[in-house]
């Protein structure tokens, strides 16, 4: 069964996609860039500051599915420059502690609204 997850605390899809879709027991949480969700304009001017927005905007998705951060199991971050890692690191530190999903990190050359940071995740729902 394939349920579409929406809710208003996170931002609206700047495109043809949902915030997240759950399938089985997984939810599946498109690319967060860090919108603000009143304004719809990126907040804050480094990587580190998107990155933050980025993860509460993931943390509300989840949760109007039933599910917290702590359910996540994998996700992928896109920077603009790899150079911010250790700033983006420590942002995503704050949102996952101890027992941490498995992740990837990539560095590519432009994201929607040349936000500088992109960060995706799959939830697991036990």
């Amino acid at each position: 069964m394939k349920k579409t997850i929406h809710t208003d605390k996170g931002p609206k899809p700047i495109g043809p996609y949902s915030q997240a879709v759950e399938a089985g027991n997984l939810v599946f949480v498109s690319g967060q860039l860090g919108l603000d969700p009143a304004t719809m304009k990126l907040k804050g001017k480094t990587a580190a500051e998107q990155a933050n927005q980025a993860l509460w905007n993931i943390q509300a998705i989840l949760e109007a599915a039933g599910l917290g951060m702590k359910d996540v199991v994998k996700t992928t971050i896109l920077l603009k420059d790899l150079n911010e890692f250790p700033a983006v690191n420590q942002a995503y530190g704050e949102f996952f502690r101890g027992d941490f999903p498995a992740r990837a990190t990539y560095e590519v050359a432009r994201l929607p609204m040349d936000a500088l940071v992109e960060i995706e995740a799959i939830a697991f729902r036990s």
